[in-house]
């Protein structure tokens, strides 16, 4: 019976009096204990020098102090977890020993541990708030992904509510429309703790449902049936914990709009109300009426280009006939917002600045873009036009979209590689008995385009390699080939919407030969200087004798062949090009360089068959000479200021063209020519292709082509609006010529 007393004694003074132990152990080093909650807000900011906007020293705003974190115990779940409080999706790395420079004030936290998942810094464990044996020499920063968590602005210093509303879903009450992609409607809920709980729609509006919209993808909200989820309400047991939500309807995300949270706990009733529903509209993409889609795409005046993914992409506006890009001063999560309901998608997740999706060509159209959020058109925004020295593409503004839910990435998968980014290619199979399977795809006829959609449907970028063969992996074990004859254009959302044999039939069985792809987040992009084909063509008659070498490497027209050599001539059509990458990864040549093949005629050696096509056409699409270009060596002949060139032929060096470099090819040199030997007098078009095969991943394709105007007298030749294939609009495209121009340097 004492001894009972004694441990309730003793168990007391422990409760009341929990300075008195530590008393006793002042040389003892705390082992880490749970950090007490934080008070209602905390701030943190990225502080130091040398940094960019995602990294830097991490300090904490706490009882009216800024302070730092000691690097004692740090580790990447830490990085993650305060990376998300910075507004980031998460962390690719932290820094030790004060690497962005020593802080000032407190050192509040030391010894902290976190698992990585947990929503807060002040719930993991650590020594205690203001409690550190540390220096500032030992200060941490982060690394951050430079990607924004929706609803966070993008500001240094950020406030933090302990319960901040992050996920939100739509959650359908009916059995079958929970089947159906995308989910249109239904429930408002939000994630709290490890459940969802809904919010009580007492004073709820129109905005509040156009901003629930715009973060499920969708860019517009419709009249919800009140009085079925009243029914439904009643017969089920709800968690309230959000009320008095007012939003204005421009917000990107439900915690940017005034809201209050239930003050005791999840389960307080809604005196009067029910859940919120909402109802939303799905943009032409994600929309069943076809005809509607095409009609809508037709009559855009802003598009994205440059996107690895859905919804995302450098901002190009129509204006007149030519497109351009838009500067990004002012540039913010309003005015992408506009661009992104313009284009069928929802509210923006990111509005990117300094060409982050790669530069545009040609004229930029806005600057200083300012929208309330309310636009229907980024034209209706208020904005400046642009004079020469204001802006330059290497701030074109870009999007990320919040596009809606389709699940596509559940039905294919790649196994076998090194890295989560290739693999062999397996779809999901329903069978006769319902059963699913996985299943391999044939590598006959498979490509880059094919891969693209790959890529794109597991969210893992673009394809750097579309492969025929996956012989060097071990894959699962599947072993069956369910689908073959793939045939993609590269937007589709998923390989189930590519043209495909209704009956497997693959010439080659067994896993060896299944397609399989490589993918890569960023990708490069060529495109062709069109003013100086214009201004550099010209007409050269060449003597045969100096023809020898270009005839060796297949350069003039088949009816060579029949001339009286070395006597006579050839008439060629001579330019200068310059094929400039503005992408986000250097352009390399698909086949390694043991495959390369050396060219004593030219004295180096060809890392592509064929790199551009060069193609004389009549106005109706008949193709009357032709050039074949094969890729003598591909390096950076010039580059723009601040970026050095890194690819050079000579001695047998590496070859390829760097982002924001480009390779010149003189009107002077061999087979920088059209043999027009041939072609009677008359109207022509002059087509340039690049990389007309697809061998080498890019960004944009639809680029790749750049088509003149061709006057031909029979002793002079003119050329006159040189552009590239996506440049103009649609309407000014069919009056340039009834024949939109062809890619594949066949004649139909």
């Amino acid at each position: 019976f004492c001894q009972r007393w004694q441990c309730i004694f003793i168990l007391f003074v422990a409760v009341w009096f929990p300075s008195l132990p530590a008393q006793t152990t002042t040389s003892v080093r705390p082992s880490p204990t749970p950090t007490p909650q934080s008070p209602e807000h905390l701030k943190f900011r990225l502080a130091g020098h040398p940094r960019k906007h995602n990294e830097g020293r991490i300090e904490v705003f706490y009882k009216g102090e800024w302070g730092t974190i000691c690097d004692d115990d740090f580790s990447l779940a830490n990085a993650h977890v305060l990376c998300r409080q910075l507004g980031f999706v998460s962390a690719t790395g932290w820094a030790h020993s004060a690497k962005y420079g020593k802080g000032t004030g407190k050192i509040w936290l030391d010894n902290v541990q976190c698992s990585g998942s947990e929503r807060s810094i002040s719930v993991c464990k650590s020594r205690g708030w203001g409690s550190s044996d540390c220096t500032h020499d030992e200060d941490a920063g982060v690394i951050c992904k430079d990607e924004r968590l929706p609803g966070f602005v993008d500001s240094n210093i950020i406030e933090v509510d302990e319960r901040r509303v992050e996920e939100v879903r739509l959650r359908p009450v009916v059995a079958v429309a929970s089947k159906r992609v995308p989910v249109t409607e239904g429930v408002v809920e939000v994630r709290y703790k490890d459940s969802w709980v809904q919010v009580c729609d007492n004073g709820w509006t129109p905005k509040n449902s156009r901003v629930v919209c715009g973060m499920m993808g969708f860019p517009h909200e419709r009249k919800v049936n009140k009085n079925f989820y009243k029914l439904y309400a009643e017969r089920q047991k709800n968690y309230f914990l959000v009320h008095s939500v007012a939003c204005l309807g421009t917000e990107v995300h439900l915690a940017a709009c005034p809201l209050e949270f239930n003050q005791a706990n999840a389960t307080e009733t809604c005196p009067g109300g029910m859940p919120a529903a909402v109802s939303c509209v799905p943009g032409p993409d994600y929309a069943q009426n076809r005809a509607l889609k095409k009609k809508l795409k037709a009559l855009r005046t802003v598009r994205l280009k440059g996107g690895a993914r859905p919804g995302e992409g450098r901002v190009e506006v129509l204006k007149g006939t030519e497109w351009g890009t838009v500067c990004d001063d002012r540039w913010n999560l309003q005015a992408a917002s506009v661009v992104c309901r313009e284009l069928g998608y929802g509210s923006a997740k990111l509005a990117l600045t300094g060409a982050r999706m790669g530069q545009g060509i040609g004229p930029i159209h806005m600057n200083d873009v300012q929208c309330t959020g309310q636009e229907r058109s980024l034209w209706n925004c208020r904005f400046k036009n642009i004079t020469a020295e204001d802006c330059k593409h290497t701030e074109d503004a870009a999007v990320r979209c919040n596009v809606p839910y389709m699940g596509f990435e559940k039905t294919v998968r790649i196994t076998g590689g090194r890295s989560r980014f290739e693999g062999r290619v397996e779809v999901l199979r329903s069978g006769a008995n319902g059963t699913q399977n996985w299943g391999l795809i044939c590598g006959e006829g498979w490509g880059t385009k094919e891969a693209m959609v790959v890529c794109k449907q597991l969210g893992l970028g673009y394809a750097n390699h579309g492969l025929q063969e996956t012989w060097y992996w071990d894959g699962s074990n599947v072993t069956n080939m369910v689908m073959s004859g793939v045939k993609c254009t590269g937007d589709e959302l998923s390989l189930s919407q590519c043209q495909q044999h209704k009956t497997v039939s693959c010439p080659k069985t067994g896993a060896r030969f299944a397609a399989g792809v490589i993918c890569s987040e960023t990708a490069s992009d060529l495109v062709l200087n069109a003013p100086l084909v214009q201004q550099t063509v010209y007409i050269e008659d060449r003597p045969l004798h100096m023809l020898y070498c270009a005839a060796e490497e297949d350069c003039l027209s088949s009816t060579a062949a029949n001339a009286n050599w070395p006597y006579g001539h050839r008439r060629l059509l001579r330019f200068s090009s310059e094929i400039h990458n503005i992408g986000r990864a250097d352009f390399r040549p698909k086949a390694g360089r043991h495959s390369w093949v050396w060219h004593a005629c030219h004295g180096h050696y060809h890392s592509m068959d064929i790199f551009t096509h060069y193609d004389l056409l009549s106005i109706n699409g008949t193709k009357v000479a032709e050039g074949h270009k094969a890729s003598f060596c591909l390096e950076d002949s010039d580059c723009h200021e601040g970026v050095s060139k890194r690819y050079e032929c000579a001695n047998f060096g590496e070859q390829g063209i760097t982002v924001g470099c480009w390779d010149s090819y003189r009107h002077d040199i061999d087979c920088q020519w059209i043999d027009i030997t041939d072609v009677k007098p008359g109207n022509y078009i002059l087509q340039v292709v690049i990389n007309p095969n697809y061998e080498v991943s890019e960004s944009d394709f639809t680029n790749n082509a750049m088509k003149c105007n061709c006057k031909y007298d029979g002793h002079r030749i003119w050329l006159h609006n040189c552009h590239i294939g996506d440049a103009f609009s649609e309407e000014a495209e069919r009056k340039f010529e009834k024949y939109p121009g062809q890619l594949n340097n066949q004649i139909s």
